[in-house]
């Protein structure tokens, strides 16, 4: 990466793309602090060079926001996810995939804090879109429906997450 830094310039959309891919790994790692303070950079060089509507941008937000989410920051993650979650669905359309990515992330997000309700309403959302855009066998729609299934399990809610379970297997 520092070679890019000196070769392309910190700016250059392929040395951007590497320090994502290395934040994106130390994320995968547990190796939050890393991922953090490379992913702060990111979103910062990536808002001044490419604009704050740009999916790239946004995308590294996501990423940011999933790191602040697995250290249990859900206040700092929750303003980033509401923020980007908007942004996708003005910029590239509600149903666009990177839109449904930041809405996911967002209701497993509640549904890790206790927040059934809110897990529920954003879950059922994005599960219909993703029906629409997908089909009802997509893994994604189906990793969204499994969700859904979690969200009514802690809820006590045996039956409907029965009920879902059958059309998830």
């Amino acid at each position: 990466m520092e070679t890019r830094k000196r070769v392309l310039d910190a700016d250059h959309p392929d040395t951007l793309t590497s320090m994502f891919d290395l934040s994106s790994t130390y994320l995968r790692q547990g190796r939050w602090k890393e991922a953090e303070e490379l992913g702060v950079q990111i979103v910062e060089v990536r808002k001044r060079v490419l604009g704050a509507k740009h999916p790239d941008t946004l995308a590294s937000i996501n990423s940011l926001v999933l790191t602040y989410n697995n250290q249990g920051r859900w206040k700092e993650a929750e303003r980033l996810f509401v923020q980007a979650t908007e942004t996708c669905k003005r910029v590239l359309g509600a149903e666009h995939s990177d839109a449904l990515i930041s809405m996911f992330d967002l209701a497993s997000s509640f549904l890790r804090q206790g927040r059934w309700k809110e897990a529920e309403e954003l879950g059922v959302q994005v599960t219909e879109a993703r029906k629409r855009v997908l089909g009802a066998e997509h893994p994604d729609t189906l990793t969204n429906m499994f969700d859904l299934v979690s969200t009514f399990l802690r809820q006590g809610r045996l039956k409907e997450a029965e009920e879902l379970l059958v059309l998830v297997f």
